[in-house]
């Protein structure tokens, strides 16, 4: 059965590309999902892709995982650092949660270094700019154990040892 990972993007990461380049480049969210797509398609998993400004909005989705998705990978944006309501929604979901951040949020002021929703995450990749979706969904896809065989053994990561 394929893997079902639903990646939601938070507030003003609609306007990727024209906000702030000089932080997070000059790729767009459009570009960022179109990317994830192809990835999905070559490692046979579906994603949803989902952006809103809303943090009442992101916690339904979170919630409409429940049962649906094996995965999730957010990028909170500005939630990251105020929002208890996205800790607790979190918290419900119990497949891997992969935080995601275009910056190096701990390069950053003081405002933008501290990430609150990484508590209820279960890995955090930063800085790595929209690679770090691609990076997210491999992460998620391989702690989910189904890495299809044709991708090459050194991507399937480590095994841990019992």
């Amino acid at each position: 059965m394929a893997a079902k990972i639903m990646i939601l993007n938070g507030p003003n990461l609609n306007f990727l590309g024209i906000r702030e380049p000089h932080i997070y480049g000059s790729t767009t969210l459009g570009e960022i999902e179109a990317s994830c797509q192809e990835l999905a398609g070559t490692l046979g998993i579906t994603i949803s892709f989902h952006q809103s400004n809303l943090e009442g909005e992101l916690v339904n989705l979170i919630q409409s995982a429940h049962g649906k998705a094996d995965a999730i990978i957010m990028n909170p944006a500005a939630y990251s650092f105020t929002s208890i309501a996205l800790i607790d929604a979190l918290k419900i979901f119990e497949g891997p949660k992969i935080e995601v951040h275009i910056s190096n949020i701990h390069a950053r002021d003081e405002l933008h270094r501290h990430s609150i929703t990484s508590t209820a995450s279960t890995a955090v990749i930063c800085g790595l700019g929209p690679y770090g979706y691609i990076a997210a969904i491999l992460a998620a896809v391989q702690k989910l154990g189904k890495l299809p065989d044709k991708i090459p053994a050194s991507l399937h990561g480590l095994r841990a040892k019992v």
